[in-house]
């Protein structure tokens, strides 16, 4: 059965992950799990966009002015403490998102934000204009896509803040704990993905974050908690939150 089968059968819930070859999906329905790989939103879009939620991880609603950092940024470093605060990158603001290389990206943000740009924040800036510049102009979707970030899924589904990077052996096996707990045959179903995909398009973290995105739309039935409460929103009416799993 297709993807866009499975869509049409029954409620579906996805998550993304930014990957090497575009946008990894885990998506998760009472008929079933499947897995894609979309070079772009677009085509995630066409096939996905029955789904009651895609959470994603990458930054959504953007700063235009002022020196405050989104809000839903300073808070996710907040609830993660010391070990985990640092996984949350600053986000660009929308005038960086054109520049052709970092050391331009860097001092349009300096220069509007106050704040330079972490090269961790750039290397994915291609992937923050692509989602962005996409629910700009598709407002159908802005009710579907919500922005998470897998330290917070983490932090919320196991109770507290992750111990370990993810990039360790201990730190995935932590993780994958977490997951086994909320959504039995994950790392099972891990393994076997990993089977089918190359590194070089998917890596083992892309699946595992994109499993506890889907695992937090399933548990959240489209009602997610969100960080913060009342998020802002951008320019374009874009909300600036993370949201995530709240029991």
């Amino acid at each position: 059965m297709t993807g866009a089968e499975l869509v049409r059968k029954r409620m579906l819930y996805v998550g993304v992950d930014g990957c090497r070859s575009g946008w990894f999906a885990a998506c998760i329905s009472d008929a079933g799990w499947f897995f894609r790989l979309y070079e772009n939103v677009d085509g995630l879009w066409r096939e996905l966009q029955e789904a009651r939620s895609i959470f994603i991880d990458i930054p959504i609603g953007l700063k235009h002015e002022g020196t405050e950092e989104r809000r839903c940024d300073t808070l996710a470093r907040s609830v993660l403490g010391s070990r985990r605060r640092s996984s949350v990158f600053p986000a660009p603001c929308w005038a960086a998102l054109d520049a052709p290389e970092y050391r331009i990206a860097s001092r349009i943000n300096r220069e509007i934000s106050g704040r330079g740009l972490s090269q961790q924040s750039f290397a994915i800036m291609p992937k923050i204009k692509e989602i962005n510049t996409f629910l700009r102009d598709k407002r159908s979707a802005r009710e579907v896509f919500r922005e998470v970030h897998p330290e917070v899924l983490f932090w919320a589904l196991g109770g507290n803040a992750m111990q370990h990077r993810k990039s360790k052996p201990e730190g995935f096996a932590e993780r994958v704990r977490v997951m086994e707990n909320v959504l039995e045959g994950s790392q099972a179903r891990a393994a076997e993905v990993l089977t089918r995909f190359a590194r070089a398009a998917v890596k083992r973290d892309d699946v595992l974050d994109s499993l506890a995105a889907a695992a937090t739309a399933l548990l959240s039935q489209g009602h997610p908690a969100s960080i913060p409460e009342n998020p802002d929103r951008d320019i374009y009416g874009l909300p600036m939150e993370m949201v995530y799993y709240k029991p």
